[in-house]
């Protein structure tokens, strides 16, 4: 960012209405003397003359200092977001009012995608170097497991070790899957309707149902599929059978039929790894995954009040919006 001397937007607005009255002066004057002496047909030719150039010389500056500027931060924060890559920030920042804005959106953008890459860094570094004695942990139960002394007593106790130790593995790689979450990107539109069938066979023993077939939402269909199977993989687990999706206005609610979630559970729902299903091999990130796939794209996923069962309301951001 150069330095150089950039006018407010007081200054430039200000010039611009002045602009604006010095041409009704403009026209009293050449209408007023100029039109006696060479015709008011000519007169008026000369003041629409004038009028043209000094309108268009006011709107060449209006779009140099604030169009123009505005339009370029606009395409940095869009490039940013869909994560192309390193995005060059704007070269030209018109008034001092939209430079202080942009240097605040650059500066916000940069340390946003500097907390994005220190998580996925940690993440990574963390499960790499837990691999390791997860991995010497499963070695040493194998090994154990097929040693003729071993009593009731200590089976039971290798089994608990074995079981925690597939856990820990779990919880790593639903950790690895909600980070890349954060990153992945599903730019596009598509139908759920056009999900149903292989909805349907990855979850047969479940009913699904779906209203607004025709609604489009705002993302692509690899995303839609990805979030809805962690939804609907989530109430079969707990014991629904029947599941109701409903689209519209670029948003859609998943009801199932299930328990329900209890009030004091209500708020930790979207926590990471908080599961009701520990010992049954809930990891607790699948809810956690499904939100940062939504925020990632503008979006967001509640829990809405209801009466019997579990129905979730999940909102996509518009195309520019997001």
């Amino acid at each position: 960012m150069t330095r150089r001397w950039r006018p407010s937007l007081g200054f430039v607005l200000g010039g611009a209405l002045t602009g604006t009255l010095a041409l009704s002066f403009a026209g009293l004057v050449v209408l007023r003397y100029l039109g006696p002496e060479i015709g008011f047909k000519n007169a008026a030719i000369l003041l629409a003359l004038i009028i043209t150039s000094v309108t268009g010389g006011l709107g060449w500056l209006m779009v140099r200092l604030l169009v123009r500027p505005i339009r370029a931060l606009e395409r940095f924060a869009a490039d940013t977001r869909a994560g192309a890559g390193p995005v060059d920030p704007p070269a030209h920042f018109g008034t001092q009012e939209t430079r202080q804005t942009a240097v605040s959106v650059i500066d916000m953008a940069r340390t946003l995608q500097d907390r994005e890459a220190t998580i996925r860094s940690f993440t990574d570094h963390v499960t790499h170097e837990l691999r390791t004695p997860v991995s010497a942990i499963r070695a040493a139960v194998e090994l154990l497991e097929d040693s003729p002394d071993l009593t009731d007593t200590d089976r039971r106790l290798l089994a608990k070790v074995a079981g925690a130790n597939q856990q820990i593995d779990q919880q790593l790689e639903a950790l690895r899957r909600a980070a890349r979450a954060r990153e992945s990107r599903y730019i596009g539109d598509s139908r759920p309707a056009d999900l149903l069938d292989e909805m349907r066979a990855a979850h047969p023993g479940l009913k699904i149902a779906i209203q607004g077939e025709t609604e489009p939402v705002s993302m692509a269909a690899e995303g839609v599929s990805l979030i809805l199977s962690h939804l609907l993989g989530n109430a079969v687990a707990h014991g629904a059978t029947s599941v109701l999706i409903d689209v519209g206005d670029n948003a859609l609610s998943v009801t199932d039929d299930g328990p329900g979630i209890s009030e004091g559970n209500r708020d930790r729902i979207f926590d990471p790894f908080f599961t009701t299903r520990r010992d049954s091999g809930g990891t607790g990130m699948g809810l956690t995954i499904v939100r940062n796939i939504l925020t990632s794209h503008g979006g967001e996923i509640t829990l809405r009040p209801s009466t019997a069962g579990t129905s979730f309301e999940l909102r996509f951001a518009r195309r520019g919006t997001a």
